[in-house]
């Protein structure tokens, strides 16, 4: 039997708080919602990753610097973002009410908190960190702003593909704080890349209509949903296909961190094809944008956790029980 779609669910496009309850709860002040301060702890999370694989840990003081200087970094990324798109976002319905466009914080002020924000992040990390953590931090604040918001986003539909760069540096940032980029900051680098245009197209399905009415060239608004669907379900193959990698990446815990990762990478994959099977239904694409959110706060808690002396010993004594059974 045909599974219909109701026309309510195909052509109703969800507002910005129905995909996030929780701004219907929260009122921030004008300052704050202009650095995007929900989007920070994910980006947080992937630096602790990144130092998760490194073959050590850096110091107390020297983690605190990279998380503060990582913060302020982001914040100042999120204000140039909210300036730049500021007439943008007073056309479209669900951003019309933000900060800037509604007159309740001046450019002015703004730019001058994000200057001021992106200096101290600079400050902070080449004194409590090194001048590579520095680098790579200024690096992610002009690749958001500049490659992704200025260039790519108005002009292609690849736009968060390429654009996805300034979301993968936090764990370059974290495994630099520990001394060098190792190829474990590459591999949670490049998982990142692929995780995200999945994760933001999903977003796109349920914004289309917003996106449409401004001509911004989102996937979903160039090709349609069925092509993004399958968009989707390709990049999602190649996250779970990275992921597993990480199992030979860590410098310990791997085997741990492998049967942690298959009922994570069992969630998505449902998902994916949920949507793929039917690609109008928002509500599936709702599902997989907040999953794929969570997914990436678990990996990257998995990856701390790997480190503990509990899980290199369980992935320690279940190595050696593998081999002893396969070798008699």
């Amino acid at each position: 039997m045909p599974n219909i779609i109701s026309p309510s669910v195909t052509s109703i496009t969800p507002s910005r708080d129905e995909i996030v309850p929780s701004r219907k709860k929260l009122k921030l002040p004008p300052w704050l919602e202009i650095a995007k301060p929900r989007l920070i702890p994910l980006l947080l999370a992937t630096t602790l990753g990144g130092m998760a694989l490194s073959e050590r840990w850096p110091s107390y003081s020297c983690t605190v610097a990279t998380l503060i200087g990582g913060t302020l970094a982001a914040a100042a990324a999120g204000t140039l973002n909210c300036i730049w798109e500021r007439e943008l976002d007073g056309r479209m319905k669900r951003t019309s009410n933000r900060a800037l466009p509604s007159g309740r914080i001046s450019t002015t002020t703004a730019f001058t908190g994000a200057i001021l924000s992106g200096i101290a992040s600079l400050i902070i990390l080449i004194r409590g960190v090194n001048y590579l953590a520095a680098a790579l931090s200024f690096l992610g604040i002009c690749s958001y702003v500049i490659l992704y918001t200025m260039l790519l986003k108005p002009r292609t539909s690849q736009n968060i593909v390429i654009g996805g760069i300034a979301g993968a540096i936090p764990p370059l940032v974290g495994t630099a704080a520990a001394g060098h980029i190792g190829m474990g900051g590459w591999w949670l680098f490049s998982l990142i890349m692929v995780w995200t245009p999945a994760h933001f197209w999903s977003l796109g399905l349920l914004l289309k209509e917003d996106y449409q009415s401004v001509g911004v060239p989102m996937l979903p608004v160039v090709k349609g949903t069925r092509v993004t669907a399958n968009a989707i379900t390709r990049y999602g193959w190649v996250t779970i296909l990275i992921s597993g990698l990480g199992v030979l990446i860590l410098p310990q815990g791997g085997i741990f961190y492998g049967l942690i990762l298959f009922p994570l990478n069992g969630r998505l994959l449902q998902l994916l094809y949920s949507l793929k099977r039917n690609p109008n239904n928002l509500f599936h694409a709702k599902s997989l944008f907040r999953w794929s959110i969570l997914y990436l706060f678990c990996i990257c808690f998995l990856l701390i956790l790997s480190r503990s002396p509990q899980a290199a010993s369980f992935s320690q004594q279940t190595l050696t029980l593998i081999i002893s059974n396969w070798s008699s």
